[in-house]
């Protein structure tokens, strides 16, 4: 951290750096990227269930580690505001337009950057165009595009599920829903990973999202066809240009990102547990109990930004200021030792997991990427029978980013 940088921070009223000093804990960097749960459990060993943390920048923040602070947070839009515009940092220019935090916590036109009723008109549709497209073959294109992506391989005897499957198959699938074309989709996987990655070229791909998506809804207002896009620009919410190429941002990088990572830790787990792998492959067991056990232990956001501070408060025995930001650790409140004291323990049946927030802006799409996740697997497991990792389970490694830590490989091999 620079002195002007330094100066700054402690200059913030009630900003976390001014209550504990400068040696704080970075969530981004090598160490970041490569063990984030030992980062979390130290700081919950330090702090509590909330930590002052740094962001990309060193931008500060709070990260909310204990699950019943986490459900606070996300249950009270009044005192955690979900608008930007209230972030002290940003209002008063010690975050620069050019961060590539912007994309993740900048204010834009989308219900999630909203609260009370302006969020509830936006929100309507989206969850009305969502719920019209999970009635038009959500499974059907699931199923499409999972014989397709295996095709490409299917005669080799060997891939590496990350890349060749879970990354492009919810993007394939979510392009058929906004009405992208099949290239389209495939050439904004690299974009939507690089917004969620950070670093400087992070803006560059959120610009290139925001064109392809602009084009999209121009030609839909003269071109409308039964997909969401077309569902938003008629939708009686009203939505003007701005607000309708906003959501289609929201919704192609939420659900992909986080579909694509849940299904390569789905794929992790079913292939490194024999037990699990022959129980859904002999219908034993059920997917929907596999996914469920990931949610809680590997929720495909590790951290979810963000909320800004609506007034004075404590939390977690913490002071927090007017206009802080908070970011809400939805995997270390999994874990949470208060509400998990033995992680080993079955979670099956059990859905109070944080893996799709919680509250108002509770992700209204999670029946679409569960249906996508299970099909995959489904046809997976069908279609290449006798299926088995190429590498010692402990082999495998994660890279993570602030927000998220997607598994690098899952290298396997097949009788052809």
């Amino acid at each position: 951290m620079n002195d002007q940088t330094e100066t700054n921070l402690q200059a913030v009223r009630g900003c976390p750096v001014a209550h504990h000093g400068t040696d704080l804990t970075r969530l981004y960097g090598p160490e970041a990227a490569t063990d984030p749960g030992s980062i979390y459990e130290r700081l919950r060993k330090e702090h509590g269930s909330v930590a002052p943390v740094l962001l990309e920048g060193d931008v500060p923040a709070w990260l909310v580690l204990g699950y019943r602070d986490n459900r606070r947070v996300l249950d009270n839009p009044r005192q955690f505001s979900r608008d930007a515009r209230i972030w002290r940092d940003w209002a008063q220019g010690r975050v620069e337009e050019t961060s590539p935090l912007i994309p993740m916590l900048g204010w834009r036109p989308d219900c999630v950057s909203q609260d009370g009723e302006p969020h509830r008109r936006l929100r309507s549709a989206v969850t009305d165009g969502l719920q019209a497209a999970a009635t038009r073959g959500i499974r059907r294109h699931a199923t499409h595009f999972a014989n397709k992506q295996i095709n490409a391989f299917a005669d080799t005897g060997r891939a590496d599920l990350v890349p060749d499957y879970a990354e492009y198959l919810p993007m394939l699938v979510l392009s058929r829903i906004l009405g992208l074309p099949e290239a389209e989709g495939r050439d904004l996987v690299e974009s939507c990973a690089q917004v969620l990655k950070g670093g400087e070229d992070a803006l560059a791909h959120n610009e290139r999202i925001m064109v392809i998506l602009g084009e999209l809804a121009e030609r839909k207002r003269t071109e409308p066809g039964g997909d969401f896009t077309t569902a938003l620009l008629g939708h009686a919410a009203g939505l003007d240009d701005e607000e309708v190429v906003s959501h289609l941002r929201l919704v192609l990088i939420a659900a992909h990102t986080t579909t694509s990572n849940l299904l390569a830790r789905v794929l992790q787990l079913v292939l490194t547990d024999t037990a699990r792998l022959s129980g859904l492959i002999s219908g034993q067991l059920n997917i929907s109990a596999v996914v469920e056990e990931v949610m809680w232990n590997s929720p495909p956001l590790a951290v979810l930004p963000g909320r800004f501070a609506a007034g004075d408060l404590e939390l977690g025995g913490h002071q927090i200021q007017e206009g802080d930001l908070l970011v809400l650790g939805l995997a270390a409140g999994n874990v949470d030792p208060e509400i998990r004291p033995d992680t080993g323990v079955s979670v099956q049946g059990n859905q109070a997991h944080l893996a799709f927030s919680s509250g108002p802006h509770e992700c209204p799409g999670q029946s679409i990427g569960q249906s996508i996740i299970e099909i995959a697997v489904d046809v997976l497991l069908h279609r290449l029978p006798g299926l088995t990792l190429t590498v010692p389970p402990e082999e495998l490694t994660s890279t993570a980013s602030t927000w998220e830590s997607r598994l690098d490989s899952l290298p396997v091999e097949f009788p052809v």
